[in-house]
């Protein structure tokens, strides 16, 4: 009886967020700022709490400034406990601060 109720029991449904990435300097690892705005429970007054999350990128397609959905995961590493779903929207690209010396040297 056990049995068959384990296997009808559906997964449940993973954790998603959306942030924008802040950085994407470590291979295959982004971190990501979610600002969650609430309501003060007793002055009204909209507040915004700002929180960076640790996500597994496999393919290094997120950049800075991008846009992003995570998922849920198992723990991957000691702070890394969401993965990338997917680039919800793309930021211009812009000229990183070590290339402009580069060139001009």
């Amino acid at each position: 009886m056990a049995e068959t109720q384990a296997a009808a029991k559906a997964p449940g449904k993973r954790k998603q967020i959306i942030g924008k990435v802040v950085s994407s300097r470590m291979h295959k690892t982004i971190v990501v700022q979610v600002v969650r705005k609430k309501a003060h429970p007793f002055y009204g007054r909209v507040v915004s709490k700002a929180k960076k999350f640790y996500a597994h990128d496999e393919k290094n397609q997120a950049h800075a400034g991008d846009v992003v959905r995570l998922e849920e995961t198992r723990p991957l590493s000691k702070l890394k406990r969401w993965r990338l779903k997917e680039v919800v929207q793309r930021t211009a690209l812009l000229p990183e601060p070590g290339a402009a010396e580069a060139t001009k040297a």
